[in-house]
Parts: structure tokens; sequence; C-alpha cells
């Protein structure tokens, strides 16, 4: 069994207790109301004292640490099944939204419009500044693509489905050796938002990696987005829609982008060389080009462009080949 507790928040002004509540909510629902056995079961809960008991999943091992050990190539069958899982896990709870706020609310207050708009952080101002430091002026065309990304966000429809609030690959378990057997973990910050939030992880590299994808010169990978998509479409059909899902990629990529501006006054701060540095910009050019790919948000697109040609300009050490990385490159902490 795996034993999670949370105490006063470090500052004493706060209780993060709703993290439990959150955690224990989502499980029980999945596992009790759902039947779906993708995360590990809730055995016991203390919710007063802070303590919760979890099924223990071992011996599978969290997918990071597997790709950083003995790279992409070798867990390609691994890669699939995360994909896999985070694309049911939106199919599987599609729909359901309010009976799960009716078991969560439960054991106490909660906001579903925050947790659908949690992480629409750029359109609240928090990147855009940064966009003008850089010296990229957001133009109009670019604002009202941003208003409209706001419009497909606030209401995901049928795209509503519950997520952990993390899916990158830290929080996937597989087994090292046969079948995958894939299970998600980290239900914390877990609530309904756009399923595609979720698929942005296998387009554009997330806080751990340097790439995703592989470029040409590379063994290539499975189609790892494809699998996802396909995993979405058994509880979403729209997903089928090649406009509607391409558009709803591509504004979840450029809005992950976006908001990762915000890290630019700590970025300044490091030495040349550092790979958060070249990381902004790999991130940039990722979701441009899912864009791109998917003809959709042309002038934000753009944006993502100009702006990692900004940051190779004020960082000279940035202006790297990222084509000569391999898929799932680790960014050097």
């Amino acid at each position: 069994m795996i034993v999670k507790w949370m105490g006063p928040h470090a500052a004493r002004t706060h209780s993060e207790a709703w993290r439990l509540r959150t955690e224990v909510a989502a499980l029980r629902f999945l596992s009790e109301d759902l039947g779906v056995d993708l995360a590990p079961r809730v055995l016991a809960e203390d919710l007063p004292a802070g303590r919760v008991v979890l099924e223990d999943l071992a011996p599978r091992a969290a997918l990071d640490g597997l790709l950083r050990r003995d790279g992409a190539g070798a867990h390609a069958e691994r890669l699939v099944a995360f994909a896999r899982a985070r694309g049911e896990l939106g199919a599987l709870t599609a729909g359901r939204a309010e009976p799960y706020y009716r078991r969560r609310s439960g054991l106490g207050p909660v906001d579903p419009e925050s947790d659908r708009l949690r992480r629409v952080t750029w359109l609240r101002m928090e990147g855009a500044p940064h966009a003008e430091t850089l010296g990229v002026p957001v133009t109009g065309a670019v604002e009202r693509e941003l208003a409209e990304v706001a419009e497909e966000l606030s209401d995901p429809g049928p795209f509503l489905t519950l997520s952990n609030g993390d899916p990158e690959a830290n929080n996937v378990l597989v087994h090292d050796g046969g079948p995958p057997d894939a299970r998600l973990i980290d239900f914390e910050f877990a609530g309904f938002t756009h399923a595609l939030h979720d698929a942005v992880c296998l387009h554009v590299p997330g806080p751990a990696w340097m790439t995703v994808s592989a470029a040409p010169g590379f063994a290539p990978l499975p189609d790892l987005a494809g699998t996802y998509r396909h995993a979405l479409a058994a509880g979403v059909p729209e997903a089928e829609d090649e406009r509607r899902y391409g558009r709803a990629l591509a504004v979840a990529c450029v809005l992950f982008a976006l908001g990762r501006l915000r890290r630019l006054p700590a970025l300044e701060t490091r030495p040349a060389g550092d790979d958060s540095r070249t990381q902004l910009v790999a991130i940039l050019e990722a979701a441009a080009h899912t864009a791109a790919t998917h003809r959709a948000l042309p002038h934000v697109a753009g944006l993502c462009r100009h702006l990692s040609e900004a940051v190779r300009r004020r960082w000279p050490d940035t202006d790297v080949d990222l084509t000569a990385l391999a898929p799932y490159t680790p960014r050097r902490r």
C-alpha cells in the first residue's frame, strides 16, 4: 500500500487538504462509480487527519524514469500504452462531470468552473507582458484569435472530460518488461476540463523534456498522437472530426506554450547554456508546428514563431539545431 499525507501549508496561511479530497473523489469515482481500472484504488482515508491509503501498483515504474534511463526507442510500446491510457481516461469520463462533482462536493467545496479554466493562464495576461519584453507585438489579429481560444476552452462541449491535472510521463506507471499495463497516478489536481489539454504532452515538450517527437535522422516513434485520438474517439466521437479536433489540439498546444512565457524573468537569471532557456524555444516551435500541421490559428502560431526567434536572438546560446536532439531528450536540471 501507499500512504499519502498532507499537513499545513509551509507558510501556515492555509491548508492544502483539498488536494487529498480531490484525489480521493477522483479515484473512487473511477474505480467505484465507473468501474475503471486505470488508476490506483483508494483503500482507506482519514481526510480530517490528512491521510489516504492507496493501492500499491508495484512492480510498475514511472515511464519518465525508464525514458531517461534507456531512451524513447527502447520503450515505444510503453509510450503507446501511455498515450492510450490518457485517451481512455477522456473517453470513459466524457459526459460524467455531474456525478463526479456530486461525489467531490460531498468531501468539501469545489468549483467546477475553476477546474475547467485552470489552464487558461496566458489569456489572463500572464504571458502577454513577456511577449512585449521580447519585442514581439501582439497584433489585433492575434488578439481576435486568442478571444476565440478563450471561447473554445471555456465551453468544451463533448470534449469535457476528467484529467488528473498533470498528464506528463512521470504520472503514468508501466511494467518494465512484458505488457505495459499502464496506470495513471497523482490525481490531486483532478477536474473536468477540455480533453485535449491531455494530448499536449504528445506534441509539445513538457517541463522534463527538450523534445517529444523524432526529428529526421532518428528512428520514428509509433503514432502516439493517433493512438490517443483513437482511444478518445471511443467515448468522444467528435474527435474523429478532423477540423474540430485539429483546431482544439492547436488551441491547447499554443495556450500551453504561451503560458510558459511567464518563466521568462526566471530564465533571465540562468547561465548561458542552461537547458531551460533552449526548452522555451523548443516549446514555442513545437506548438507553432502543431497548429500549422492542423491549419489552425495562423496568427497565434505566427506569434509563437516570432517569440521563438526573439528568444534565440536574446540568448544566443539557445540558437541551436533542435532536430539534432533525440525524442524525449531530458532537460538537464
